[in-house]
């Protein structure tokens, strides 16, 4: 019995000179608590104050940042794909299409009716257009040369920008055809931005004082041009099948 607390003395012994030999040495072993706090308290926070509230507060907020993070790289990610998704597609009732040869002849029209003024441009001011247009009654009646032409881009997203306009020319016996870049579009319609839709007119605006008998030349070369641009888009529109 002696001899079994006699070993338990020395080992007491041995542990406290442990304690006191880390403690000389500048050496202390720290908690987990003491861990946490050290990370997540800010320098200039007083020693003697709360803690409690305010480590669940940064802990809060490192959640939220991370979370953040988290939705930003997935919505980066979802774009991507739809921007690979998207690139070279083409509206599914992008009919009747212009091929390369047509494109060719589309665009050159619409260059040429943005120097005789003759050329509206975009959804609204075409859908505006197309609301003044009288109705010439079915397609069958209708004159020869209608009163414009409508060109559309068959690479705009969201569809639904632009699905309402091929109605409204139908409606008013306008024909319409689809090229495959609205850039390419907007490019010969002498903007600078890409364009969804235009509308090029038969009529050019009428000019007063000198200008008025270069007009007569001006509406010669382009009622050719217009003719032209009627031819395509009709030929292209015989192939639709609804």
């Amino acid at each position: 019995m002696a001899k079994e607390h006699s070993e338990k003395k020395e080992k007491k012994e041995k542990k406290d000179k442990k304690s006191k030999r880390s403690e000389t040495d500048g050496v202390h072993k720290k908690s987990k608590k003491d861990k946490h706090r050290a990370t997540d308290v800010p320098a200039d926070v007083p020693e003697d104050m709360d803690l409690s509230a305010l480590n669940g507060t940064v802990a809060k907020v490192e959640d939220d940042e991370e979370l953040e993070e988290e939705k930003a790289a997935e919505k980066k990610s979802e774009d991507k794909e739809l921007a690979f998704a998207l690139k070279g597609a083409l509206l599914p009732f992008a009919n009747p299409l212009a091929d390369e040869k047509q494109t060719k002849k589309v665009l050159r029209s619409v260059k040429k009716g943005s120097k005789n003024k003759t050329l509206k441009r975009g959804v609204k001011e075409v859908v505006k257009s197309l609301r003044k247009t009288p109705n010439t009654g079915p397609a069958s009646s209708s004159p020869a040369s209608p009163i414009a032409v409508v060109i559309i881009a068959a690479d705009v997203w969201p569809m639904d920008v632009i699905s309402h306009i091929p109605v409204m020319c139908e409606d008013v016996n306008v024909p319409y055809i689809y090229v495959r870049s609205r850039v390419e579009l907007g490019t010969a319609g002498n903007t600078k931005r890409p364009t969804s839709v235009v509308m090029v007119m038969k009529e050019p605006p009428k000019k007063k004082g000198e200008d008025a008998k270069k007009e007569e030349e001006v509406v010669e070369d382009w009622e050719e041009v217009f003719a032209g641009l009627v031819k395509v888009a009709q030929k292209a529109g015989e192939s639709v099948k609804f």
